[in-house]
């Protein structure tokens, strides 16, 4: 389960436990370059060749899975466009496509068929093979019928979050999804992850395992197929409508090291979802987003048509594009965190590459602080209020956001507060931008004092809190050390501060 949690309005959320599953052995799959990943200008042309293009590295592959991760990757990226790309998909860019009329466009239509909601790709694919284009060697395993084998969902005991698993038979092989949904955020899906089927064991064991030493009750319970595509489906259509704010911007979340996104990983799930009975009910409510780009017309005319983008607040600049995987590795950051209004100043240096996930920044700044995750926070920055999305609040999504679009250059500051109640506000600063050396990133490499304990008040309750402890004569004075679990006012030293301690609790 996911360490990110998400409580209402400043009060306590229990956390869901940790992330899992990280790790295991994903398919492989190329890097993301696509105008949507890397916010350059679209040429419906340049992006119709380099799509054919794509089908010679497919014509090499040997696994049918890496065809439909193809195809995903490119309904992800047209998926941000909004509804009307499924229309341009199936009366532009199919057809410009299969005018190519050679093996590479018959890959590619073979892989889009296998993912796309509807039988355009797929006809034309038939279209090209009767006219006697050779089919790739994967092709014919691609038509085999794809059968479910286990639908279970994981639930931790107190309703905050749960893991929907499937596993599927193609063939003589299998391949599995995990999905870890947020109840607390919408049901929202948090992460994907793919494997390959005969790991199957190891990941209901890690699951286990992880929920134990997180202290966590979960239960398991095998769901019938049409109602795990309706979790599923829940917990995919929560996420899209929370990541619509950023735009493109969504699309170049945090991909594994083989290059796999959330977003390439949903397309390809809804699809699988496509595969098992409907739903018994209709699908859960919630907000629509945004009006789509007009992309039927940009791709009818194969020209540049002018989209209709996102509203942002009035004076947000817009969000800089995400680093692009063909610049190389990110540089990176030295970050000065200050704890504000604190005296004597409390602050942490941390070193961490600069293309670091907000999401993942919250989580080394609260280990940074010895903080527990237990209430709502939000980064605060030039191009908007970022964090656990919440329309409401006024917060975009953090996940898909780095630490270098928002703070692009050497001496960019930006705000995080944490705990709307006790209102800890921290001023960032990037101090230099270095040359990755040998690691481990992140690290903690300068600091000043211990960090005031969690709900203590606010920086004049923590004032007040150190004024008890100094005092034995106290009336509050053995009550504190309790609150603390202290045997002595001595245990609690507010000057201590150790950054190797810091940086090993990071390198966990």
């Amino acid at each position: 389960m996911s360490p990110r949690s998400r409580g209402r309005k400043g009060g306590k959320s229990r956390r869901s436990g940790p992330r899992i599953l990280r790790a295991l052995p994903p398919v492989e799959s190329g890097a993301c370059d696509c105008p949507a990943c890397t916010g350059e200008d679209l040429d419906p042309q340049q992006l119709i060749d380099d799509l054919v293009a794509g089908g010679a590295e497919l014509l090499e592959a040997e696994d049918p899975l890496e065809a439909e991760l193809f195809g995903a990757a490119f309904l992800a990226a047209g998926g941000v466009a909004g509804d009307g790309f499924a229309d341009a998909l199936a009366e532009g860019i199919v057809p410009a496509v299969a005018a190519q009329a050679d093996q590479r466009s018959l890959a590619v239509l073979l892989a889009l068929g296998a993912v796309a909601d509807g039988s355009a790709a797929a006809d034309a694919a038939t279209m090209l093979a009767g006219a006697g284009v050779p089919a790739p060697a994967w092709a014919s395993e691609l038509a085999e019928p794809v059968r479910v084998a286990l639908c279970r969902r994981f639930s931790i005991a107190d309703g905050t979050a749960s893991a929907l698993l499937c596993t599927f038979d193609r063939g003589s092989s299998s391949h599995g999804f995990l999905l870890h949904a947020d109840h607390t955020d919408c049901h929202a899906a948090v992460d994907i992850v793919i494997f390959p089927g005969e790991v199957l064991g190891e990941v209901l064991d890690t699951l286990q395992k992880d929920a134990r030493r997180a202290d966590l009750k979960m239960t398991a319970e095998d769901l019938e197929p049409a109602e795990f595509r309706w979790q599923t489906e829940r917990a995919l259509d929560a996420r899209a409508v929370h990541d619509a704010d950023l735009g493109p911007d969504a699309l170049a979340d945090d991909d594994d090291a083989d290059g796999l996104g959330y977003h390439q990983l949903a397309a390809l799930l809804r699809a699988r979802m496509r595969t098992l009975p409907e739903p018994p009910r209709p699908p859960a409510p919630h907000d629509e987003g945004s009006s789509p780009l007009d992309m039927l017309t940009m791709f009818r005319q194969l020209a540049a048509a002018p989209g209709t983008p996102r509203q942002r607040r009035a004076g947000t600049p817009k969000l800089p594009a995400k680093r692009k995987k063909s610049s190389g590795t990110a540089p990176i950051y030295q970050i000065k965190v200050a704890l504000k209004e604190t005296k004597p100043p409390i602050w942490r240096r941390l070193e961490v590459p600069a293309d670091t996930s907000l999401a993942k920044l919250h989580g080394i700044i609260q280990t940074a602080f010895g903080w527990e995750d237990a209430h709502l926070h939000v980064f605060e920055t030039a191009y908007g209020d970022f964090g656990v999305a919440d329309r409401e609040l006024g917060h975009r999504a953090e996940a898909p956001v780095t630490l270098e679009q928002v703070a692009p250059a050497e001496g960019d500051k930006f705000g995080y507060t944490y705990d709307f109640g006790d209102n800890w506000t921290h001023e960032i600063t990037v101090e230099k931008a270095l040359d990755r050396g040998p690691g481990p990133y992140p690290r903690c490499t300068g600091g000043r004092r211990a960090a005031p304990p969690e709900d203590c008040g606010g920086v004049w309750g923590y004032a007040d809190l150190l004024e008890i402890l100094a005092d034995p004569a106290h009336p509050e004075h053995e009550e504190r050390l309790e609150w603390l679990g202290l045997d002595s006012s001595a245990d609690f030293d507010p000057a201590r501060f150790n950054a190797a301690d810091i940086t090993r609790a990071l390198t966990k």
